[in-house]
């Protein structure tokens, strides 16, 4: 994997990109209640709606004790800023994965793309894209988008992009692998196999971490998501 910077853009090589799959694209509503997914006329709840909505006691109270303890305007600042970074990297990401390359002349576009370029560096492993921000659904039952559909380390596989303030240990991050688990499953249902997932994640101080799930791990997250689906709809009756 290679950067290539011309005078005010950047493109990567070292990929294929190629379209295996006609992938369909699923409208979002982010304004009305919990996010939801637009599936053949259907309302259908995100993959971090459900999440969310089985979130357990010990994790809410954690997140509530970490806002008290550093207030509740400076906890929305932090959770504003990430998530501003946070989408503006993956642009980049979305924008290199698609051999368009990237050109963002704003300030406040410097960290993000350097955030970018970290994972680009570390992406030995990523021969083929097949698809990014892919719409996936899981009949009426859960809905998302995936960053990255691709064959990594030779297998097909389900990527993920995630920007953090401090780098991660496996234990802190489940709710990753349960997105991954749940779009393979879409995946699988709705065009072809995954076999494996990643997680490529890259701190404000551009230090570079991967969380790769093997084929065991994978299956181990695809059962235990459908058991906080089901959770998910004993609390939200249809």
């Amino acid at each position: 994997m290679k950067i290539i910077k011309n005078e005010n853009s950047f493109t990567i090589t070292g990929f294929k990109k190629t379209r295996p799959y006609d992938y369909r694209h699923y409208t979002r509503n982010d304004t009305d209640g919990p996010r939801t997914y637009n599936v053949d006329g259907n309302k259908v709840p995100s993959v971090t709606t459900i999440l969310s909505g089985t979130q357990s006691e010990e994790k809410k109270q954690a997140l509530d004790k970490w806002r008290n303890r550093i207030g509740h305007q400076e906890a929305q600042r932090i959770t504003t800023q990430a998530a501003t970074r946070g989408t503006e990297m993956h642009y980049v990401l979305e924008q290199y994965m698609n051999g368009v390359g990237y050109l963002n002349l704003r300030k406040s576009g410097h960290l993000p793309r350097m955030m970018a370029h970290t994972i680009v560096n570390n992406l030995g492993d990523l021969s083929e894209v097949y698809g990014t921000e892919v719409s996936l659904a899981y009949e009426d039952r859960w809905a998302g988008s995936a960053d990255l559909i691709c064959r990594y380390k030779d297998r097909p596989t389900i990527g993920d992009f995630k920007q953090s303030n401090k780098p991660k240990r496996k234990e802190w991050i489940e709710d990753y692998f349960y997105q991954i688990g749940a779009y393979s499953l879409a995946h699988k249902k709705q065009y072809g196999s995954i076999e494996q997932g990643v997680v490529l994640i890259c701190t404000k101080d551009l230090y570079f971490q991967e969380f790769f799930m093997d084929k065991n791990m994978l299956k181990k997250y695809e059962d235990l998501w459908l058991k906080k689906v089901d959770d998910y709809f004993k609390i939200n009756p249809v």
